[in-house]
């Protein structure tokens, strides 16, 4: 990656700015993105940004940090060619969006404990459960 960016930061109160936005960044998570330009973006984090040391295009040394989102259809499916890179400073809001597979500790707690199917004599004539005591 190059270490040059178009804006670079000292103030303290952006730095933190840009470390708060990039800690709402999880890798994988699905968000929209909105930049001070009214820009909307889609997708999905592909690594946890950091605030790291960059030139501008004077040679002065400050803080900036990329996130590099990966654009997905309405439907979840990878958009072709759908990457996008945006500073963190210039990113105005962050939404994080719904994932729509189950989280995988509860995935692997059904997988892991199959149903208990109903003994002869828990049922009625019928095979309907009887209620238990």
């Amino acid at each position: 990656m190059s270490r040059s960016a178009p804006r670079v930061h000292a103030e303290q109160a952006v730095i933190a700015r840009m470390e708060q936005v990039a800690r709402q960044l999880p890798q994988d998570s699905r968000v929209e993105l909105r930049t001070d330009r009214g820009e909307c973006f889609r997708g999905m984090v592909s690594a946890t940004p950091t605030v790291q040391s960059f030139y501008d295009g004077n040679g002065r040394e400050g803080l900036n940090g990329v996130v590099r989102l990966e654009a997905f259809l309405d439907d979840g499916r990878a958009h072709q060619g759908g990457q996008h890179y945006l500073w963190l400073d210039e990113i105005e809001h962050v939404e994080r969006l719904p994932n729509p597979s189950p989280p995988e500790d509860q995935a692997s707690e059904a997988a892991a404990s199959p149903r208990r199917a109903a003994s002869p004599d828990s049922t009625d004539s019928t095979g309907a459960a009887l209620p238990t005591r």
